[in-house]
C-alpha cells in the first residue's frame, strides 16, 4: 500500500452489489469527505452505483471509528462501508 492509497472495506449487501470485499485506490483531491467519497464511488460503474445508490443510509467507519458523512477523510487508512443494522 503506496502513502496515497486507502483501503475499502464492503459488509453485507455493500459487498454483494460491488462484487469486493475490500479493494486499495488512490482519491482524486477533491474527495475529501465520507460524502465526497461515496459521490465518487457511484461513478466507477454500475456495481457501485446500485450499492450507493440510497447513500444517505450507508453507515462507514473510518480507521474503525463510526464518522458521519460530513467528516474529513484526510489521513484514513481504511474506511468501512456497510448498510444500516437491522434486525432486534
Amino acid at each position: 500500500m503506496n502513502e496515497n492509497s486507502l483501503k475499502l472495506v464492503y459488509f453485507a449487501w455493500v459487498r454483494e452489489r460491488i462484487g469486493l470485499t475490500e479493494e486499495e485506490i488512490v482519491l482524486p483531491g477533491e474527495v475529501r469527505t465520507v460524502k465526497d467519497l461515496l459521490g465518487w464511488l457511484k461513478g466507477r460503474g454500475e456495481e457501485y452505483e446500485a450499492a450507493l445508490q440510497h447513500a444517505d443510509v450507508i453507515r462507514v467507519a473510518i480507521d474503525h471509528e463510526h464518522a458521519d458523512h460530513g467528516e474529513t477523510i484526510a489521513g484514513a487508512r481504511e474506511i468501512a462501508l456497510f448498510p444500516p443494522m437491522t434486525g432486534g
